[in-house]
């Protein structure tokens, strides 16, 4: 949304009173991006984990003037990036007003022939302005199924039928790299755009021109483009014209979260499921830790496609589940905060089903569900390993090998924990540094969390059904 009011002129002539002079965009951008820099402004808000890595990558590019392709996999922000380039724009920007001009041309450069007869024609007192905000100076386009047309231009007949000559650049209706001259584009999954498409944008990188079927329009098109492409389709043969890669200026290679706490803030504040007051909810940091770790663990799984990646919406999405889960409890149990357990991930494939590409080399007869199950395992047991190190738990350990059996569950009240602790509760609060006592809801996520550690390091055995678990003492 506008920040202020746009400027005052109205005319051509007031337009030049006020001083106002014409920059193209990628100066436009660089100068805006310089001046940020130097106050210490936060140049990119809401990224995380690229600070050292693809942020100065970035800054580069701006500060050189190129067009960027953004390489990595699904789940990286390259999209998120791109967007918030479109904050170095200044705010507003001028543009001559004629419904007969079909771009926003610049009224002290105009690239139209409207806009030139506009201009040459009358008065520049005469001339009518208009302002353009920068919320409108940014388009992104998805690659499959898009046409020449829909980005370049095509012939209209209907001016053809008037009498206009396909020689002419009034015959032309304009696709949306031209209409965002001035302006930022966008094309997301490079790869995937057709080749014939992709010569009309190397045209466009090359001469800053447009040309329909055969007929050079010349148009001095000021554009910043901007790509994204995943490596394992980027990178092979004859997916992307040499010559197009060739214009690209800069290539920003992206990353996924190279620590776990990175992670954990990456979802905190995508997930902003915690803040939603109609119900409150506590997560324990083994929680957290345990939903990042599944994602961890399923971008090294053999069984997954790793070309294909594990997006962040993964965490994102699990996180969502795993507290609407215990929220759902909650509220059915009359429980205040709602604290989630490992019981809750149990209704993790509703949201991860789908979002996981199996390599269908390394998953040879498993389903879907057998591998989320598996990288599940693997990350409890991660996780609990840590804190078995971290807080001494094998006195626990040794509690629940010496007999017993105990049966948890999403729809198990929290107060029905309390017994399975009530021999040994000073080993949980030196373990987990709470006052299990105070909060039944936290100790019965304490509980699950070291049973399914136990679990899935193989020191007890475990029975579930229609929602509810039953861990056994007898090994596995």
């Amino acid at each position: 949304m506008p920040e202020s009011l746009p400027p005052s002129p109205r005319t051509l002539a007031a337009l030049r009173q006020s001083g106002w002079t014409s920059r193209t965009v990628k100066e436009e951008v660089r100068a805006n991006f310089l001046r940020a820099l130097a106050a210490g402004e936060e140049l990119f808000p809401g990224i995380i984990g690229y600070d050292d890595t693809v942020i100065p990558e970035i800054d580069i590019a701006l500060i050189a003037g190129h067009d960027m392709l953004f390489l990595g996999e699904k789940g990286q922000a390259k999209s998120r990036l791109m967007r918030l380039l479109a904050r170095f724009l200044d705010e507003w920007v001028p543009y001559l007003d004629d419904p007969a001009i079909p771009l926003h041309d610049d009224p002290l450069r105009p690239i139209t022939s409207a806009g030139r007869r506009l201009v040459a024609g009358r008065a520049e007192a005469e001339v009518p302005i208009a302002w353009w905000h920068r919320s409108g100076r940014y388009v992104e386009r998805l690659a499959p199924g898009t046409k020449f047309a829909d980005i370049i231009g095509e012939i209209d007949p209907a001016k053809l039928v008037g009498g206009t000559s396909m020689a002419s650049e009034e015959a032309i209706h304009l696709g949306l790299i031209p209409r965002m001259h001035r302006a930022i584009f966008a094309m997301n999954e490079l790869p995937e755009l057709d080749e014939l498409v992709q010569v009309g944008m190397f045209n466009v990188l090359e001469e800053r021109d447009v040309q329909i079927r055969g007929y050079p329009v010349k148009f001095d098109i000021d554009v910043m483009l901007l790509f994204s492409a995943n490596p394992s389709t980027y990178n092979r043969s004859g997916k992307v014209i040499p010559q197009l890669k060739d214009r690209i200026g800069s290539v920003i290679h992206t990353h996924y979260p190279r620590e776990r706490a990175l992670g954990i803030r990456m979802v905190e504040q995508e997930a902003g499921v915690e803040a939603d007051g109609s119900w409150p909810v506590l997560v324990p940091p083994f929680m957290k830790e345990v939903v990042e770790q599944i994602t961890i663990s399923a971008r090294a799984s053999k069984y997954v496609d790793q070309q294909s990646g594990v997006s962040a919406r993964f965490s994102i999405a699990n996180y969502r589940t795993m507290v609407a889960s215990a929220r759902h409890r909650a509220v059915r149990l009359g429980e205040r905060p709602a604290v989630p357990r490992i019981s809750d991930l149990g209704h993790l494939y509703a949201s991860s089903l789908g979002k996981l590409e199996l390599d269908l080399m390394g998953s040879h007869q498993l389903s879907e569900r057998q591998v989320l199950d598996a990288i599940i395992a693997e990350a409890v047991g991660t996780v609990f390993g840590e804190y078995v190190e971290r807080h001494s738990l094998d006195g626990i350990a040794k509690v629940f090998s010496e007999g017993m059996k105990i049966e948890v569950g999403d729809a198990v009240p929290s107060a029905d924990y309390r017994r399975i602790v009530s021999d040994i509760p000073e080993l949980w609060e030196r373990a987990f540094e709470v006052n299990v006592a105070a909060d039944p809801a936290v100790r019965a996520s304490c509980i699950e969390f070291v049973l399914a550690g136990l679990w899935a390091s193989e020191r007890i055995s475990r029975l579930q059904s229609h929602g509810r678990t039953i861990y056994d003492t007898r090994r596995r």
